[in-house]
């Protein structure tokens, strides 16, 4: 009889799989954030107008934010995934 495999979040292979989703929304949010402030100008100049500081605020805010969503996606998928194959 074989041991029985830890499935799910509680596991090395569910952290690493919950981090790479939540690398992945970082990424998505960095990219996402740099995009905006390049090619909207109404974001731009609000950004201009408030300083050095606000850009980054405004950047870390966004990839936090995406990558808590992301993480939290991952939660749900690694949850409901079908481990039969």
């Amino acid at each position: 009889m074989r041991a029985k495999k830890s499935r799910g979040l509680i596991s090395t292979t569910g952290a690493i799989k919950l981090m790479t989703h939540a690398m992945m929304g970082a990424a998505f949010g960095l990219a996402f954030g740099l995009t905006l402030i390049l090619l909207n100008p109404t974001v731009t100049t609000l950004l201009d107008h408030s300083g050095r500081p606000s850009t980054f605020v405004f950047v870390v805010t966004l990839v936090t934010t995406f990558s808590i969503g992301a993480a939290l996606t991952g939660a749900v998928f690694i949850l409901t995934e079908d481990n039969d194959s």
